[in-house]
């Protein structure tokens, strides 16, 4: 599992990678909203703890920029801040948890087992886009009722996009993905398997957009 840690208190944060450690997930950290929200952009995160004390913008604000873009990673708040009206606040703006400072590390790795075990169970289910059809937990794809036989490389960049439809995957979360399959990742490569998705996405009503900066967006046609 791969956890983005957003904590300017140094020593909160030993505390919690430490203990992401000894539960076998891998974890960033940042002290700062507007590095986590460049790190949110690039990267696809299966949770996130978020302080809302940062030193250079509100942790809310962060967790709103995340929802705009219809990011539906986990969010865990940690804050000093207390009160009810605190804790609607982070929660109408999209948080999915919400833990007062300071807090017992049972409680928290609790919370965020039942958070990842949510996650899980939301990447089992089955995705469709059209007449495709794409399953997370089984690898697999098809479009209607012919299963594609996709090398792993081209099933991760098509399993982002199906996830993601009809928002916008950019290319540097597309090429996260190909880093994560163990591929040295040039320049051209995400260009390389978004060129080989259209060719077997051809006559199927379906299309790879490009969003020129930005990334690729796959969306029924017309």
């Amino acid at each position: 599992m791969n956890i983005l840690l957003v904590e300017d208190d140094p020593l909160i944060a030993e505390g919690l990678l430490k203990a992401f450690r000894q539960a076998g997930h891998s974890a960033t950290h940042v002290t700062h909203g507007a590095r986590a929200d460049g790190m949110l952009c690039a990267y696809d995160m299966d949770l996130v703890i978020l302080d809302l004390g940062l030193p250079d913008m509100d942790g809310v604000d962060v967790l709103r920029r995340l929802r705009s873009r219809r990011d539906r990673t986990p969010v865990l708040v940690l804050t000093a801040r207390d009160g009810i009206e605190q804790q609607v606040i982070a929660l109408d703006a999209g948080a999915d948890d919400y833990l007062e400072k300071p807090f017992d590390l049972r409680e928290f790795e609790a919370r965020v087992r039942a958070l990842l075990r949510r996650s899980n169970a939301q990447a089992t289910d089955e995705v469709a886009v059209g007449i495709l059809s794409v399953s997370p937990f089984h690898r697999s794809a098809s479009l209607g009722t012919v299963r594609l036989e996709l090398p792993s490389r081209e099933y991760e960049v098509l399993e982002a996009l199906a996830l993601n439809s009809p928002r916008v995957v950019t290319k540097a979360r597309l090429a996260q993905r190909l880093v994560t399959q163990g591929e040295e990742v040039g320049d051209n490569a995400v260009e390389v398997y978004v060129h080989r998705l259209r060719r077997r996405l051809k006559d199927s009503g379906l299309t790879i957009r490009t969003m020129r900066g930005v990334g690729y967006l796959l969306e029924e046609e017309g």
